[in-house]
């Protein structure tokens, strides 16, 4: 099925074919949807990078979203000529998530928009269950610092998978937690992992940021609100 893109003509035409697609919760990735770390896990690449002299740049990032540190720490390595033991690659993945806790501790509520709060309370409000499925490990403390600490429904984040996003577990477990099957769960990413992963998990996903331009969501969404159109009562 092609992506859908959300004008209003669109959503209305595609319901009345499909008879409405009912969701019964909506399964989000953190970071890129609900808020943005971005530039917290850039310079915290950045600082190792630079101190084991590897070239990293923006580009590069962009290339680590949706995956595990450990595979995140394989492609910088791209750029380096020399060989780390198993050990010196987990010491070195470690030093990065201990550079970006410490940056991450300068978020607040302020780094979750109006439209990001409004819309969540709005989805819970039309009685959709709303959970997190993210590979950082970090995603309860991030959720803490911006003020939802306790407002999904679940949470299934890096620290209870062994298989990162293209691989469907994260959201496996997600569903599982909310006791839904993956078809009643509509995934939202940012990143074309977490897209192969919603589809490999047997789930519908919308595509928001960059996501929208591989072209193979479920939905395209111009803004997060327009989640709102998908999941009308």
């Amino acid at each position: 099925m092609p992506p859908i893109e959300l004008s209003d003509v669109e959503v209305q035409k595609y319901q009345e074919e499909m008879k409405l697609l009912k969701y019964l919760a909506i399964i989000f990735d953190l970071d890129g949807v609900i808020c943005h770390t971005d530039k917290y896990h850039y310079l915290a690449w950045k600082e190792l990078a630079d101190e084991l002299g590897i070239y990293f740049d923006r580009d590069i990032n962009n290339r680590l979203r949706g995956v595990s540190r450990m595979e995140s720490f394989e492609i910088i390595l791209e750029n380096y000529d020399g060989t780390f033991t198993q050990e010196e690659k987990l010491s070195y993945t470690n030093k990065k998530n201990e550079i970006y806790k410490k940056l991450l501790e300068n978020m607040s509520p302020n780094d979750l928009s109006e439209e990001v709060k409004e819309t969540l309370d709005e989805l819970r409000g039309r009685g959709l269950k709303l959970a997190i499925g993210s590979s950082s490990r970090n995603a309860k403390f991030i959720l803490k610092q911006i003020g939802l600490e306790n407002f999904f429904d679940a949470i299934s984040d890096g620290n209870n998978i062994s298989r990162s996003k293209p691989e469907p577990e994260v959201f496996i477990k997600a569903s599982e937690f909310l006791n839904l099957e993956p078809k009643d769960c509509l995934v939202v990413e940012d990143a074309e992992a977490g897209l192969e992963a919603a589809f490999a998990g047997g789930m519908d996903c919308a595509a928001i940021g960059d996501a929208v331009k591989c072209n193979c969501a479920t939905y395209n969404l111009t803004s997060f609100s327009d989640l709102l159109k998908i999941c009308s009562c």
